[in-house]
């Protein structure tokens, strides 16, 4: 068996713009769409470039990922946090393909191998991220309820409520732009191979899976929401009343002082 293969794909920000990041690199790249830029430099060493905020490397040290990082960084959009996933691919005599624990070995291991084992770990990231985004989401969506119950009072107002969901439905809208667990990518089609480590490796990193809970986790937020938004309406459908109600007493009040006078 030859020694692993290093894969580490970082979140770095929202957006990557790809037509700013390529001007840099001498290097023709091997493939560049909307969605990903893709290089390979000498030693068969490659990198990865996504448009949806993740970076991936293979055969890079640590000083080259952290200096690469910061080169484009004025075409990352809205910088995060680092949100880091490193794994190991080799090449076994086995035919089959084995997944272990932060480990993947193959029986064939080139290019286009390490493109879709880029891909669906770059994927992987991203649903990291988005499920940290929907837990946080949910966590503030438990403490307004939780708020209700106490007091029986919804202490959001219109305007925050607003916030709140525009943050929710940016998020969905992202997740349906970046996401990609139910179309295999161009690649496969004309490789079995190919198209066989893919659906395996969406089944070792539970893409699927993951994306479900995170959209149930969406649809939940969205469903309270939607009763909070009909309070607050409720809320405010009685202010107004109440406004109209003072407003007929006033009338009533002045006609009365104007009959006596």
């Amino acid at each position: 068996m030859d020694t692993p293969l290093r894969l580490s794909a970082i979140l770095i920000g929202k957006q990557l713009n790809l037509k700013g990041i390529k001007v840099l690199f001498p290097h023709k790249p091997i493939a560049d769409n909307a969605i990903e830029l893709f290089f390979e430099f000498e030693k068969n060493r490659y990198i990865c470039f996504y448009s949806y905020g993740i970076v991936t490397f293979q055969g890079f040290g640590e000083d080259e990922i952290k200096a690469t990082i910061n080169t484009i960084k004025p075409f990352t959009i809205q910088e995060r946090p680092w949100l880091r996933d490193d794994h190991d691919i080799s090449i076994s005599n086995d035919e089959d393909m084995q997944f272990e624990f932060d480990h993947i070995k193959v029986s064939r291991l080139d290019g286009n191998v390490i493109r879709i084992a880029m891909l669906n770990l770059a994927q992987s990231v991203a649903l990291d991220q988005y499920h940290e985004t929907m837990d946080a989401l949910l966590m503030q969506i438990k403490g307004i309820a939780n708020e209700l119950e106490t007091s029986g009072k919804l202490k959001f107002n219109r305007k925050n409520m607003m916030k709140f969901l525009g943050k929710a439905l940016n998020t969905q809208n992202d997740i349906a732009e970046n996401i990609y667990v139910f179309d295999a990518p161009d690649l496969v089609w004309e490789d079995e191979y190919l198209d066989k480590f893919h659906q395996n490796l969406m089944k070792y990193f539970d893409l699927r899976v993951r994306f479900t809970e995170v959209e149930y986790t969406l649809r939940i937020i969205k469903d309270n929401l939607a009763v909070f938004r009909e309070i607050s309406s409720q809320r405010e459908s009685n202010t107004m009343e109440l406004i109209i109600i003072i407003l007929i007493l006033f009338e009533v009040f002045d006609l009365i002082i104007s009959k006596f006078m």
